[in-house]
């Protein structure tokens, strides 16, 4: 199937909008969580890498 272009597939980018979602939520709750600087930091970066840590949790608890 070709999209407008005639390029092959049509390329949905619905992922990329959760994950930005998730990214923006993520820095909200880190930031506010921050005690000070370094941890607000440190929050940042965890932000950008949300998804292994709720994938990580996910098998877990499914491990039990």
């Amino acid at each position: 199937m070709n999209d407008r272009n005639g390029r092959g597939r049509p390329h949905h980018h619905g992922g990329s909008a959760v994950y930005g979602l998730g990214l923006i939520g993520a820095l909200v709750y880190y930031i506010q969580a921050a005690d000070g600087f370094w941890s607000g930091v440190v929050g940042i970066l965890k932000a950008l890498v949300w998804p292994a840590f709720l994938v990580y949790e996910a098998l877990k608890s499914l491990a039990g």
